[in-house]
């Protein structure tokens, strides 16, 4: 995709290198293909073929090609959410690196838990698995001191709102697009990255970078010692904004880029839509 033909001005390499961030995971949406019950990928033909050889979804015209084209548009639309947390994600720690001169090891932080104890009766030995979060910020790798301050205010003041008494030397942070769904078992997992963070010393910091979000869900990550960040503009509030913590604490406008990228945004967005709204 050519990014400089959807501009009106010229794009900074910067934003060349942000706006490529966000779409290159959407891109990997347009070659979505349904798997209908299958072990592999179903294109068009295929899909006629199964669908016809069915007499019940022959007779009633379901092995249309509008048909195919709408189980092709339901799954890559749950792609193109999936991608665009990847996206935001990936956008986020690039912002953390570039304005906190981190590397790319500093911005990650992971742990491990015991998931099958050893044995002796058996002779099973214990096995680990690595857990991690989307982004990091220990205090003490923030070589720029304005820059420090600003996270460590903004950590202490979290914390006083939180009822947090421990003494932290960081922020650890996953980063989502929005958080429709009130799925238990990630809501249980989150709850128990909270206290693995916490446990580590850092302060567990939820990016949600949409306005979307269960309000049932929110509680409950607040009262498990979650700060919790929504996508609003115009708040003025780094405490509970994405937008005002990366401009007030991090440094850097998130919403100018947004907007001034706009148009080549939504047209990688849209040359995405089509492929898969398409029968064929």
């Amino acid at each position: 995709m050519n990014l400089q033909g959807y501009a009106t001005e010229p794009i900074s390499e910067r934003d060349k290198r942000y706006i490529r961030i966000l779409l290159d995971p959407l891109d990997r949406c347009a070659e979505y293909l349904p798997k209908m019950g299958t072990s592999g990928e179903v294109d068009l033909q295929a899909f006629a073929s199964l669908y016809g050889a069915d007499p019940l979804y022959h007779w009633m015209g379901l092995d249309s090609p509008l048909m195919f084209a709408a189980h092709k548009a339901a799954g890559g639309m749950t792609s193109i959410y999936r991608q665009l947390g990847i996206g935001t994600e990936r956008l986020f720690r690039a912002v953390l690196r570039d304005q906190l001169g981190l590397g790319e090891q500093q911005v990650v932080w992971s742990y491990e838990v015991v998931t099958d104890a050893s044995s002796e009766v058996s002779g099973s030995k214990a096995r680990t698995r690595t857990l991690s979060l989307d982004g990091r910020v220990q205090l003490d790798e923030v070589g720029n001191q304005i820059s420090r301050d600003k996270v460590a205010d903004w950590i202490e003041q979290q914390c006083s709102r939180l009822d947090i008494t421990a003494q932290l030397k960081g922020a650890v942070f996953e980063v989502r697009q929005g958080y429709k769904s009130a799925d238990s078992k990630r809501q249980n997992a989150d709850l128990s990255n909270a206290a693995q963070a916490l446990g580590h010393g850092f302060l567990p910091v939820l990016v949600i970078m949409s306005t979307q979000i269960n309000e049932v869900v929110h509680a409950r990550y607040t009262t498990g010692n979650w700060s919790v960040l929504m996508g609003e503009v115009g708040t003025n509030d780094p405490s509970r904004s994405t937008f005002d913590f990366v401009d007030q604490v991090l440094g850097y406008d998130l919403v100018d880029f947004f907007e001034r990228n706009k148009k080549v945004l939504r047209a990688g967005t849209e040359r995405i839509l089509t492929k898969l709204l398409e029968a064929k």
